[in-house]
């Protein structure tokens, strides 16, 4: 299955390299990497250009300045799906929070499902090098998330996530409007309003050793208040 691994970045220059270099160790001849770069100043995108020259895997989406995670994802699923034999997309953090060894597990598990979420919060999974507050944001987050729409999805904020094509190109990407950990929520809704196979397997995040993590507590607060827009606006429209 010819698969794309769609990484944004901004300022990544510590990372991206190694965390290449590492998917593409791991991941078949058919899996291939997409970096959507916002303009890093670090020259995150630069790196990437020139890593690509010598690998026709790797390849690169420049955007002119930092427009945000949701746009970022959307741009890179956008790109794949006009490369007509692409069937599945997976999206993945670009500081090795989202540990490169647990690709295979999830193109196994996109061979039988629809969407396969690399999840923290059922049996077998969780976070290493977290405080208490943000362990306490980010599964509360996934809580209320569960409850208000009434889905049984445990991580539905994490963004280590597997795409089958179809999924993709039945829920309108094009109108997806929200960024961050609301954009995790709005698009795995989408995908359970439309009777899509999910499937959950156990991971481990560990908090980025190199470089600064991009959440904030307004990214936080504007996921929590979408939520009742995605419940009664999308579920209407199915």
């Amino acid at each position: 299955m010819r698969t794309l691994i769609v990484i944004p970045t901004y300022n990544e220059a510590e990372n991206i390299v190694s965390l290449i270099e590492a998917n593409l160790k791991i991941t078949p001849e058919k899996t291939e990497i997409l970096i959507v770069d916002d303009g890093s100043p670090d020259g995150t995108g630069k790196m990437v250009e020139d890593f690509s020259k010598s690998n026709p895997r790797v390849h690169i989406l420049h955007r002119e300045k930092k427009l945000g995670l949701g746009t970022a994802y959307v741009a890179g699923f956008k790109w794949g799906l006009q490369q007509k034999d692409f069937e599945a997309f997976i999206e993945m953090d670009a500081d090795f929070s989202h540990n490169p060894g647990y690709l295979s597990k999830m193109l196994n598990l996109l061979d039988t499902y629809d969407v396969v979420i690399g999840s923290r919060y059922v049996h077998g999974g969780g976070t290493l090098n977290w405080g208490i507050v943000r362990k306490f944001i980010s599964r509360g987050g996934s809580f209320y998330s569960r409850m208000i729409l009434g889905v049984p999805i445990y991580d539905f904020t994490g963004g280590f996530n597997g795409w089958k094509r179809h999924v993709l190109e039945a829920v309108d990407i094009d109108s997806l409007r929200s960024d961050g950990y609301s954009f995790q929520i709005e698009l795995k809704y989408r995908a359970f309003c439309r009777n899509f196979k999910i499937k959950e397997f156990p991971i481990v995040f560990e908090d980025r050793k190199v470089g600064k993590s991009k959440m904030n507590q307004k990214i936080v607060l504007e996921a929590l208040g979408r939520v009742w827009t995605f419940r009664w606006r999308f579920r209407r429209s199915v």
